[in-house]
């Protein structure tokens, strides 16, 4: 009787000054959709109890810094956690163009690249006009952010798709052409998916999971019941499975649907179901057909971002992907019976129109400056000869100018294969693929020879780059130093570390949440 109840706009209010964070209603109404906390309340009414939510936002106090840092030491640099923005302001217009593992949030590089001094970063290295390279691409974060800041970036990277997700990210569109050819292949794949029996089989198969779920993962019970413990969620979602399967076996006969591709001789093979791999090969074939290359370029970009949220995996395990999954399926992400997906149309929309809005929105912030990302390996690239091939006007400018420092977060050892996360994308588009040329691949592991052959790679890197960086450099390295290379790789280089800056990493996109931290490594030349 003296619990103190809430309504959904009070508590993110509540929430708000708890955590010194922006907490929306939208974001309470989250919590009590899966079961975060307990709802309460009658005739439309929901209320929360402010003890469960100081029971949830405990660890998001002052409590998580002290955490951290006796954890990992006192000399955490706690701003550069970034924690007081939100997911959809460190994947800010076009950094979510393309899912990208592995990638810097960009307030990141702009703490650096910017102007701005504070207690720990005291002077300034960059200013508008200079050039910035990133010998280690990615997905182009560094040339976005210094675009933005008024200044010219060169990217390198190894991986063909890698450069054509950050070309594609600084290019210039004529949005009209865009939209018009979106438009045509949307509507030809509207017909194409028409003609089969794809559209009423999974409009069929939805009825009945919505049903099923309704009656047996009640929202927002079920979720909080698992949490508390009172139910065995793996028992229990494995019996509603198999209790499940035959109707959705009955549904498959009855529709016709094709589950698996005949061959399985690649990824497309593998991981896309019959019917989902014709609307991938239909759209392809129709963006090969158009004639604005940046546009081509683009709308090639949507496919491969449509067809990665359309492999045949389940929600939790998409960004990891275990074994196809042909079948309705207990999913712990959502806490009911979920689907594969059968056709391409939902997300080839989403992503078409949410591309568009992310191009808008840069073209609003970016400058008049030149970013270029090459393909090759920084380990022996002439940066100046392929700078010019490309654009002659910035390859004067480079050449006069010079680079005036990097800033790179380099791979770690044995943790990513670079190009086998976006393997689809590689069989689709036909990339010649160049898995040996990486460096500290996961295939190579984390034994002493790897971080050898590590060590020997980062820094014929920073050899290599020097012939074209200016004589005052400042190169900025991201990485967690478990092993203590660093070091080694400064002294191999002829540089020196003048500064180290230790940031916590709170929003890891793995499943694993213990205090993990990384350090900016700050070197210049001897």
């Amino acid at each position: 009787m003296d619990m103190k109840l809430l309504n959904i706009k009070e508590a993110s209010v509540w929430a708000t000054n708890w955590t010194e964070k922006n907490i929306t209603p939208s974001n309470i109404s989250y919590l009590i959709q899966y079961g975060r906390i307990k709802k309460f309340g009658n005739n439309g009414t929901t209320q929360v109890s402010e003890a469960d939510l100081i029971e949830y936002y405990g660890e998001y106090s002052v409590c998580r810094e002290a955490f951290f840092k006796e954890k990992l030491g006192e000399n955490l640099n706690w701003a550069l956690s970034f924690e007081q923005y939100k997911e959809a302001e460190t994947t800010k217009h076009i950094h979510r163009l393309h899912p990208y593992k592995g990638k810097f949030i960009p307030q990141l590089v702009e703490y650096f690249l910017d102007n701005h001094t504070d207690n720990f970063k005291t002077q300034t290295y960059f200013k508008s006009g200079d050039i910035v390279l990133d010998p280690f691409s990615g997905s182009g974060t560094t040339m976005v952010q210094a675009c933005e800041l008024g200044m010219n970036a060169i990217g390198v990277d190894v991986s063909a798709f890698n450069t054509l997700i950050a070309n594609c990210k600084i290019a210039r569109y004529d949005i009209a052409d865009v939209l018009d050819e979106i438009k045509h292949i949307t509507l030809s794949l509207e017909k194409f998916v028409n003609d089969f029996n794809v559209i009423d089989f999974e409009y069929k198969l939805l009825q009945e999971l919505n049903t099923f779920n309704s009656k047996y993962f009640t929202v927002p019970d079920y979720k909080f019941n698992v949490r508390k413990g009172k139910i065995d969620e793996k028992e229990y979602g494995l019996e509603k499975e198999n209790q499940f399967l035959p109707t959705y076996e009955k549904l498959i006969a009855k529709y016709n649907i094709k589950l698996k591709q005949e061959k399985n001789e690649t990824f497309l093979d593998k991981w896309y179901s019959q019917h989902i791999r014709n609307e991938i090969d239909f759209v392809f074939e129709k963006i090969k057909n158009i004639q604005n290359t940046n546009t081509k370029k683009i709308i090639s970009i949507i496919l491969s971002r449509t067809i990665r949220s359309c492999r045949s995996t389940t929600h939790a395990d998409l960004g990891t992907l275990l074994e196809p999954i042909t079948t309705t399926y207990y999913c712990k992400k959502h806490g009911k019976l979920c689907k594969p997906l059968f056709s391409i149309l939902k997300w080839w929309k989403t992503y078409s129109k949410d591309t568009i809005k992310r191009l808008q929105q840069f073209d609003k912030l970016r400058t008049n400056t030149f970013q270029l990302c090459l393909t090759g390996d920084s380990r022996n690239i002439d940066i100046l000869e392929q700078v010019k091939k490309k654009n002659a006007v910035f390859g004067r400018l480079l050449e006069e100018q010079k680079i005036k420092g990097i800033f790179s977060s380099p791979p770690y050892v044995g943790l990513i294969d670079y190009h086998e996360q976006h393997a689809y994308a590689y069989d689709l588009f036909g990339f010649e693929r160049n898995d040996e040329l990486e460096i500290g691949p996961l295939f190579r592991g984390q034994k002493k020879d790897a971080q050898q052959s590590y060590i020997q790679g980062i820094s014929d890197v920073l050899n290599n780059c020097k012939r074209f960086l200016v004589d005052d450099y400042d190169i900025f390295l991201v990485a967690n130093d478990k092993n203590n290379m660093y070091p080694t790789i400064a002294e191999n280089t002829g540089m020196q570390i003048i500064n180290q800056f230790h940031r916590p990493v709170l929003n890891r996109t793995e499943k694993d949440k213990t205090a993990y931290s990384e350090t900016i490594f700050h070197l210049k030349k001897k």
